[in-house]
């Protein structure tokens, strides 16, 4: 791990955002921003944000967003804000709204394999 960044508690369900983070695991830095900003899927902005903080870091190490790829990218369940709902005959029912916790990590490129 040369660079690492995470978001925690983004108000994304933890499923939703391993749907696009699925697309870009394996790529570099440069492929996987491409591909984000052509996806229409809510969590791209949460995860173009944290990939920049990712990069970021690692260009305060001396390091070039060029030569790097990303290694590993995991989005974990984080608490969910319980709330409810009214229903029929005075009863309530519950609603989970789930978030979830974001970890990019980055390496130099040396047996890269993906475009």
């Amino acid at each position: 791990m040369i660079a690492k960044a995470r978001g925690k508690f983004l108000r994304l369900s933890a499923t939703k955002v391993r749907q696009v983070i699925d697309l870009i695991r394996g790529y570099d830095c440069n492929a996987a921003l491409a591909i984000l900003t052509n996806i229409n899927k809510r969590p791209k902005e949460q995860i173009i944000k944290i990939l920049k903080s990712a990069m970021a870091n690692a260009k305060q190490k001396g390091l070039k967003p060029e030569d790097l790829y990303i290694s590993k990218i995991v989005s974990d369940n984080g608490p969910s804000w319980k709330r409810f709902k009214a229903a029929a005959f005075g009863r309530a029912t519950p609603i989970l709204k789930r978030t979830s916790h974001l970890t990019i990590e980055l390496e130099l490129k040396q047996n890269f394999s993906k475009a």
